[in-house]
């Protein structure tokens, strides 16, 4: 397990041991692709962001370019939800340790404080709830944080923390719609092919807190919300659903998501009846840029999928690669994305484009998954399986896939390494790519080859990264 600490090159050299497997130990250049990677996460360490943007003089608090005077404010409450809650709460509370706190942040299992610098944050409680599934822990905790923020005054200052895995972490539906209901549309949409931002708007409009609900229940609060993105184009109101931000979709276009998917036959009958009182303007939809709940708020980005590619190029230029940022707006069908990114990979062998070796090439953004079968693994593990076809015979190309959080899909490891001969290595075992994409089981066609990356919770969250390199 990835263990953040206040010293980035020895966090980049632990990263580095973590993100290693069979392929890359055993290739001369396995140390400069582990290092690489290692240098997008540690470019993303949430604590590191917080330091970065906030701090204190005296008795003003400095957020970016903004200044709050802190002795017009009589309490200050934290509030937070995401992967990365715990490390970044542990950045802010030594800003406000002398000042009149408390605080509630809720992370994903095994995201605790304790699980990443080994202590306790004084007068902030960090509970685990469910993810990618809400569960009781996720209601029960959001009642909680609710309850901190129900009695907001003008005279208190809240800091709310949001990072990915809020979505599902900050659960609290609807009057009418059960757990089970919820947890229901929520497993629906995961597998049908749904981008997160149509998750999001389904999610916004059955929920209490999302959509720019959470600054309307702080209101008259001041608000500062802090944000590492795991969202594609860095979407405020797609990060953990938008809590503080203003909602840009509507109960129309939640409905027709269903439709698109053709998933409406799968949807329980009370979400469908309150997402069809909306349509019928029977309930009020949530708040829209220019509602007073949002005079008082400021959202501010901290951490972000370009920043962890952009280390990433810095990283391979120190190695003496050359370097090229591919996209940041990777989106779409896994396997295919992989075929893709594989082709790529073949043009470079072939005719030294479009850029030459030795070279890193990156790509970040979230791809998505249809289920087909009953396998396991996760969208960065099926892009890494799309690009075994092509690499196959290539000399000195590896492929490597990565979740920033350090969890792909419901499976243990971050993602993959394909090399030139992975096809055979495979193959020699007795397995094929087509097989495994049919299932979807992409962690079964790695492991026994011992190139799945394991790092454990790495304490961020930017979504995803492809990384191509040629020797």
């Amino acid at each position: 397990m990835i263990k953040p600490d206040k010293h980035p090159s020895r966090l980049t050299d632990q990263l580095a041991r973590a993100l290693s497997t069979k392929s890359l130990d055993e290739a001369p250049w396995g140390s400069i692709v582990s290092r690489v990677m290692a240098a997008s996460l540690t470019a993303v360490n949430p604590a590191t962001a917080i330091r970065d943007i906030m701090h204190r003089e005296g008795n003003e608090l400095i957020v970016g370019e903004l200044r709050y005077d802190l002795a017009r404010f009589k309490r200050i409450i934290l509030v937070g939800a995401g992967k990365a809650g715990a490390p970044m709460a542990s950045a802010v509370v030594p800003m406000v340790d002398d000042l009149n706190y408390s605080g509630l942040v809720i992370v994903k299992e095994s995201h605790t404080t304790t699980a990443f610098t080994g202590e306790q944050i004084p007068k902030v409680e960090i509970l685990e709830a469910g993810h990618p599934l809400p569960d009781k822990r996720g209601i029960k905790a959001t009642k909680r944080l609710c309850g901190l923020l129900a009695n907001a005054t003008e005279q208190d200052l809240v800091i709310c923390l949001l990072s990915g895995g809020g979505s599902a972490l900050l659960a609290s539906p609807v009057n009418g719609i059960r757990l089970d209901e919820l947890q229901s549309i929520n497993n629906t949409l995961l597998g049908c092919g749904a981008d997160i931002s149509e998750i999001n708007s389904i999610r916004k409009h059955i929920e209490t807190l999302k959509g720019g609900q959470l600054a309307r229940l702080a209101s008259p609060a001041t608000l500062v919300s802090l944000i590492l993105s795991d969202v594609i184009g860095d979407r405020l109101d797609a990060i953990a659903s938008g809590p503080t931000t203003p909602d840009l979709t509507t109960y129309r276009q939640a409905y027709q998501v269903l439709e698109k998917y053709a998933v409406l036959g799968e949807v329980p009958e009370s979400i469908l009846e309150h997402l069809n009182a909306g349509l019928r303007n029977k309930l009020p939809e949530t708040p829209k840029p220019g509602s007073a709940f949002f005079e008082k708020v400021t959202n501010l980005i901290i951490g972000s999928n370009i920043l962890a590619a952009r280390a990433a190029l810095a990283q391979a230029k120190l190695e003496g690669l050359n370097q090229l940022l591919l996209t940041t707006f990777l989106q779409g069908e896994a396997r295919y994305a992989g075929s893709a990114l594989g082709a790529i990979a073949r043009q470079i062998g072939s005719s030294g484009e479009p850029i030459g070796r030795p070279a890193c090439l990156v790509a970040g953004g979230e791809t998505t998954v249809t289920l087909q079968g009953n396998g396991l693994g996760g969208r960065n593990q099926e892009v890494a399986l799309g690009a075994v076809n092509e690499l196959h015979g290539l000399t000195d190309i590896v492929l490597t896939t990565l979740a920033t959080d350090g969890g792909d899909g419901p499976s243990d490891a971050a993602g993959a390494v394909v090399t030139g001969k992975t096809w055979q290595r495979a193959a020699d075992l007795g397995l094929y790519p087509d097989d495994f994409l049919q299932q979807n089981n992409a962690y079964h066609y790695f492991k026994p080859l011992e190139d799945l990356i394991h790092t454990g919770p790495t304490g961020t969250n930017v979504n995803d990264l492809t990384f191509i390199f040629a020797f």
